[in-house]
């Protein structure tokens, strides 16, 4: 790990998940689409990208509920470059319907489609040195997700806790019949994450080389259907079958009337703490070797966490638990001194949150459009701001800036309008980017979303739901132009960043 530390001056990034780059299979990826936007950021006078998470998504294809806490998702690896190697022909991912529309991304075809294109390079693959190198690197996590995915396949992608017995509760026996077994398959899992892990670094070297930086996503649980929670059941809160005693989530506030029911299992904070933390020492180191920079999901988890007894249909019932704490964070800063971490301490913080993040250091994070929610009140208006922290319009969990000045309240938008100097609201979403980027904050991140003026349609995704258009949203060709480039560059100027 060789981070460099974040921003002590002013700087600009935009957010954008990889998937949202324009590629012509169906989502983005980690090959000309990747680099073709790192020029477009540099361009645009930016230092920062910051993306969603990265790994494997299941049903629902949340970036927040992954497989495997280490592993990446295959849907990102390009297929050009695969053929560059001569792993496919053009022929075999020219000829697949990758979607409709270039403007969303179809998950159902990429899941019925793009694997069948993974497998024939597999079969054509010769096992190489590197690839070896990179099966002895990341044994510690990668000989489980590889055998856990493989189980998976065999049982037609069934939650772990619907397995067999033995393999449930991973008796050595079963493990190891289970490993002759599926040896091949399990060989195609590497071989995946091999092709992905490589392509990625290869874009995030092209990035720094350009001088741009990034922001990686990293959620503060995972999900209870992961290589993780299967491996190292002994970390969470699971009763003696394995199954959850109680799960995350959010208490019901003006946003949500139920809460926030998440589902994923909760830690047992004790028995990380006894090891030293250890397991999340190795994910954030690993996940700061991917990344520039690390953003920590619902960071006032590791004060106090909000713990819903399983099986409840709604957050209502849920209770404040005492977290890690400052045990916690002196940890990360024996063991990872120097990280470059951003704190999202948004939503309810008491003063204890308030003193966790303070003795952290982390930078936390304002929201422009939360300055003017009537419905709860916090410190997000801009007069308020320290240097030490980011600030966005919005985030991946917010409409689009343009979309908030249509659909909020209209004693929201008045109170906006007036704040701002605007006289139409049409105005607002620039006049957002303006006032963030004129904050105090050392670091401005705005969503592409902002930058294209898009409506609600451009959302990306709404805490809670599981609706049809969650994650799917993409840039379209030609959207990124070197005008738009030299706007952003130009008002970056403007106010020092």
């Amino acid at each position: 790990m060789n981070n460099p530390p974040l921003e002590s001056k002013r700087a600009a990034g935009i957010l954008l998940a990889v998937s949202s780059l324009p590629s012509p299979y169906g989502i983005g990826t980690f090959g000309k689409a990747g680099r073709d936007w790192i020029d477009f950021l540099a361009a645009a006078g930016q230092k920062y990208w910051q993306i969603l998470p990265l790994g494997p998504t299941g049903w629902g294809n949340s970036p927040y509920q992954c497989f495997s806490a280490f592993a990446l998702s295959s849907y990102y690896v390009d297929l050009d470059l695969l053929a560059k190697e001569g792993l496919v022909k053009q022929n075999e991912i020219q000829d697949i319907f990758w979607g409709a529309s270039p403007e969303v991304v179809n998950y159902a075809v990429l899941y019925h489609h793009r694997e069948k294109v993974l497998r024939l390079a597999f079969r054509r693959f010769i096992s190489t040195k590197a690839f070896r190198g990179f099966r002895e690197k990341y044994h510690f996590w990668l000989d489980d997700y590889a055998l856990f995915m493989a189980l998976k396949r065999k049982h037609n992608g069934r939650s772990w806790l619907e397995w067999e017995e033995d393999l449930k509760v991973r008796k050595t026996a079963a493990l190891e019949k289970a490993r002759e077994e599926l040896k091949q398959e399990i060989n195609y899992q590497i071989f995946v994450q091999y092709q992905t892990f490589r392509q990625w670094n290869e874009l995030k070297k092209y990035a720094n080389r350009k001088g741009i930086l990034i922001i990686g996503d990293m959620p503060i649980y995972v999900s209870m259907d992961s290589a993780d929670t299967w491996a190292d059941s002994g970390y969470f809160q699971l009763d003696d079958k394995r199954r959850p005693l109680s799960v995350s989530g959010c208490p019901p506030d003006p946003f949500a009337r139920d809460g926030q029911l998440w589902g994923n299992p909760l830690y047992r904070w004790d028995v990380m703490e006894k090891q030293g933390f250890a397991w999340w020492m190795l994910r954030l180191r690993e996940s700061l070797s991917l990344y520039d920079v690390v953003r920590i999901d619902h960071f006032r988890g590791f004060e106090s966490y909000y713990s819903i007894p399983a099986g409840d249909k709604t957050a209502a019932r849920g209770k404040w638990v005492k977290g890690p704490g400052f045990a916690f964070i002196e940890t990360i800063h024996k063991n990872l001194c120097g990280a470059a971490i951003i704190a999202e301490d948004l939503g309810f913080l008491t003063p204890e949150v308030k003193a966790l993040l303070e003795a952290s250091g982390f930078p936390g994070m304002k929201v422009l459009q939360f300055a003017f929610d009537s419905r709860e009140s916090g410190d997000y208006m801009p007069y308020t701001y320290h240097r030490n922290c980011v600030v966005y319009t919005g985030t991946h969990d917010n409409t689009t800036s343009a979309g908030w000045f249509k659909t909020a309240p209209a004693e929201d938008i008045k109170a906006a309008c007036e704040f701002l100097g605007l006289k139409k609201p049409r105005q607002g979403c620039r006049a957002f980017i303006r006032a963030a980027f004129g904050s105090v904050a050392n670091l401005a991140i705005i969503p592409m979303q902002d930058w294209l003026g898009l409506g609600v349609k451009a959302r990306m995704n709404a805490p809670s739901t599981t609706g049809d258009n969650n994650w799917r949203w993409r840039v379209l060709p030609g959207q990124l132009t070197m005008d738009l480039a030299g706007e952003i560059k130009r008002l970056a100027k403007i106010y020092g960043r």
